[in-house]
């Protein structure tokens, strides 16, 4: 079954939808990942990002994502005039990554509370992305669902003490996945669901015993 964006494509600043809404996704998802406005951003561009990124607006719509924007905000262009006013500072630079996608960016940014996140990510193609990495850690999701991002100590029990309080809200699962950085080492949970989990459990998760951090994504209509 053919979907009428894959047929019309994303409602957007263009000129690209890989290299420009896709972009400005990525960076948007980095600042709801971060859980605030970032005020530093180290952005490392990969592939056809760095090659031809400035040409297509990829450096404005990553910055632009950075700031909140949407895709189909009309202040892209002039992303960076905003960034300088909101007391956002950013870098570029070209980075080779191992096995990426040829429309990826690793970034590297910061809130003014010093909370740090680095995320690798994507753009697959007609403004949509794949998150590939997080502080380190191979991951796998696109945005597409809500999600729940749960951080973690390689204990057993803590998969059962979730997927316990989603059963309690009646929260369905699309899609799981458990991703650790070492046998023993940090666990990376991917919760995708049909709907957003209430904040009451989210917060009953954080509670638990070998919680590290949890962070919840709610999908973007």
């Amino acid at each position: 079954m053919i979907d009428v964006f894959d047929i019309m494509g994303p409602i957007m600043v263009g000129p690209s939808s890989s290299h420009t809404a896709g972009a400005v996704r990525i960076g948007r998802m980095a600042r709801t990942l971060l859980g605030e406005a970032p005020v530093t951003a180290a952005l490392h561009l990969h592939g056809s990002f760095a090659e031809t990124g400035v040409g297509h607006g990829t450096d404005k719509a990553l910055v632009a994502g950075l700031l909140g924007m949407a895709p189909d905000d009309l202040d892209i262009p002039a992303s960076f005039e905003v960034a300088a006013k909101q007391g956002l500072k950013f870098s570029f630079d070209e980075v080779d990554l191992r096995d990426a996608h040829p429309n990826s960016v690793k970034m590297e940014v910061a809130g003014a509370s010093g909370h740090r996140l680095k995320m690798q990510a994507s753009s697959t193609g007609g403004g949509r992305i794949m998150v590939d990495k997080l502080d380190g850690v191979w991951v796998s999701f696109s945005g597409d669902f809500h999600t729940l991002i749960v951080q973690n100590m390689d204990n057993q029990g803590n998969l059962t003490d979730v997927t316990n309080a989603l059963a309690l809200a009646r929260v369905n699962v699309a899609n799981m996945s458990l991703h650790r950085s070492s046998k023993g080492g940090n666990v990376m949970m991917i919760i995708e669901t049909d709907d957003p989990v209430p904040d009451p459990i989210v917060e009953l998760i954080e509670k638990q015993p070998g919680i590290l951090q949890v962070i919840h994504y709610r999908r973007e209509i």
